[in-house]
């Protein structure tokens, strides 16, 4: 049999290497200014899609700017990138919104997604719990990623795991999302525990 014909990514020439043989969705998730927007900056093969918009005095005594003040701009609806891995996998990127008059958006963004990445910073860990309770809630799969902030005290994944009181099997690490091969690091592990809990 003609392999360009049992092949549906061959083409007259051979394989067609920019079309996937798995094509995941994953999200970036997190509270306000945790650094998903950064993340899928960092990673992304393409140009990504951002919707970010100035702060207004509109924003006062609703988003909760505590230690994030100097923060001028905000999601308002995603992020959206594209990371293609050696071997035909290729991820596609949503980031969230992170503020709470925005969470009504998550279900829809969240549709279809294999698992998460919930992105915490260890000076407002509080705003973390809001993803992790969508996340365990729905049944599906994410990994806790601490972004390290220039100046904040650094504490250890077990530490960090005792105060988010997440289950044993999920993973946690340290991780500076403007790092491009960090960040990959991060979406491997995502990927990897996906799909160890879609066999379990």
């Amino acid at each position: 049999m003609n392999s360009a014909a049992s092949d549906p990514t061959a083409t007259a020439h051979g394989r067609d290497d920019d079309v996937p043989l798995h094509t995941l969705k994953v999200l970036v998730a997190g509270g306000f200014g945790v650094g998903k927007t950064t993340l899928v900056s960092a990673v992304s093969e393409v140009r990504p899609l951002r919707t970010e918009e100035l702060l207004t005095d509109a924003s006062v005594g609703v988003d909760d700017l505590g230690g994030v003040e100097g923060k001028t701009t905000t999601t308002v609806a995603m992020d959206f990138g594209r990371l293609t891995f050696s071997g035909g996998v290729r991820l596609y990127l949503f980031g969230t919104p992170g503020q709470e008059r925005f969470w009504f958006m998550w279900d829809q963004i969240a549709y279809g997604a294999v698992g998460a990445i919930v992105l915490v910073d260890t000076r407002r860990l509080s705003t973390s719990f809001a993803a992790i309770d969508f996340f365990e809630q729905r049944g599906l799969p994410f990994v806790i990623a601490a972004n390290r902030f220039e100046g904040a005290r650094r504490y250890t994944v077990e530490e960090i795991r005792d105060a988010l009181d997440v289950d044993p099997e999920i993973p946690v690490m340290m991780c500076d999302v403007r790092s491009r091969e960090v960040a990959r690091g991060v979406l491997v592990a995502l990927v990897e525990h996906a799909l160890q809990a879609a066999r379990s």
